[in-house]
């Protein structure tokens, strides 16, 4: 929790060693008064967290410059950091400790010094002083409060208790510090406001990122609702067009529809048609509804309507099948081809129809074979 009626960030309860172990931080920065739990997995950051604990359980936590580094040397530190307290140590399955971390006050490095097996610096602490009856800082503090309640309210992934605990910090400090801690922005951002000093112009600093993220949290807000709006539309005008589909359908769709078309319709109803016939008359009438009257596919589906509708789909017929019959119709349709027409006549003769599967005729243009297998039809449906 923050603490209350602090001054000074420099605190006259601790008391600073002249040398401190450094523990580099990629992507978090911690400030004074707040308490973080850290993830180390390199070997030096917890060889830096040990040497603290045998000691006074004091580190001073800094970010990198460049956090994907893996082995970062003091030189790839910033200058300014946080004293930390350790709080508490748990030693991970997977190599890993998780460190809680309490930050005391802010500092900075002032002379580096050797060590072997982890990072270590002399520190010095850097003290923030303002006078209680500032009324421009009081002016800064209620401009931030109400840009951190709006930034809190408006943020999806901060909870509304955050406000509760920022209204209860007295200190213009620690209210500063608390609210950066929590605001998502870019680390080196965060970090100015660390190493100034000047207590207003750390005020400016916060006030002028929150406007930034505010800014950026409405052009959000207007882009997820034009998206909703889309979205919205779409649908509505997908349920519209299912209507007017259904309501189509209920009508038969024979609303509009030009003459020709009614007239086919009508034949495809009255022509009796065995199921899979119907089926696929009602198919192409679909297709011949949508296809242009001058686009050559129309005539070619019309053309395929008319012979399927004037097929003999139910219309038998009886077989005359004497011989003297099959031997005058073949003669009359076609002169010659003797052993073809002996064939046939030998065939009826001997198995009484023409319907077995032992004998097959194929058509087969400018042949004469086109003209047996027509009498051959012609014998079996007179």
């Amino acid at each position: 929790m923050a603490k209350r009626k602090q001054k000074n960030e420099a605190t006259e309860e601790v008391s600073l060693p002249k040398k401190l172990p450094i523990l580099p931080l990629r992507d978090i920065i911690i400030y004074p008064n707040m308490i973080y739990p850290v993830l180390i997995g390199r070997e030096t950051s917890m060889k830096a967290v040990n040497f603290a604990l045998e000691n006074e359980k004091l580190i001073f936590v800094v970010i990198q410059k460049v956090p994907e580094q893996d082995d970062p040397t003091i030189n790839d530190l910033y200058e300014h950091g946080i004293v930390a307290k350790i709080l508490q140590v748990l030693r991970l399955p997977n190599n890993l400790y998780k460190v809680l971390l309490e930050g005391l006050y802010q500092a900075k490095i002032v002379k580096k010094t050797r060590k072997k097996d982890f990072l270590e610096a002399e520190i010095e602490s850097v003290s923030i002083h303002y006078q209680e009856n500032d009324t421009e800082l009081a002016a800064l503090v209620r401009y931030l409060s109400e840009s951190f309640k709006q930034y809190v309210s408006k943020s999806k992934n901060l909870p509304s208790d955050l406000i509760l605990a920022f209204d209860t910090i007295e200190d213009p400090l620690y209210k500063l510090y608390y609210a950066a801690a929590n605001v998502k922005s870019k680390l080196q951002e965060k970090q100015k406001i660390l190493e100034e000093t000047d207590i207003k112009q750390k005020f400016f600093l916060l006030n002028s990122l929150l406007s930034d993220e505010l800014e950026l949290l409405k052009l959000e807000e207007e882009i997820t609702n034009k998206v909703h709006s889309v979205i919205q539309k779409n649908q509505k005008k997908y349920y519209i067009q299912e209507q007017i589909r259904t309501l189509q359908q209920e009508l038969e769709e024979d609303e509009g529809l030009p003459q020709e078309i009614l007239e086919i319709k009508e034949k495809i109803e009255k022509a009796n048609l065995p199921k899979h016939a119907y089926n696929k008359a009602l198919e192409e009438l679909d297709k011949l509804k949508k296809t242009p009257t001058m686009s050559p596919e129309y005539s070619v589906n019309r053309t395929y309507l008319d012979l399927l509708l004037s097929l003999p789909w139910n219309e038998r017929t009886r077989d005359n099948i004497s011989i003297e019959h099959v031997k005058k119709v073949l003669d009359e349709d076609h002169y010659d081809l003797e052993r073809p027409k002996e064939r046939i006549l030998e065939y009826i003769e001997f198995h009484g129809s023409i319907a077995s599967p032992d004998i097959v005729f194929c058509w087969s243009a400018r042949s004469g074979k086109n003209f047996v297998g027509e009498v051959n039809c012609s014998c079996s449906w007179t």
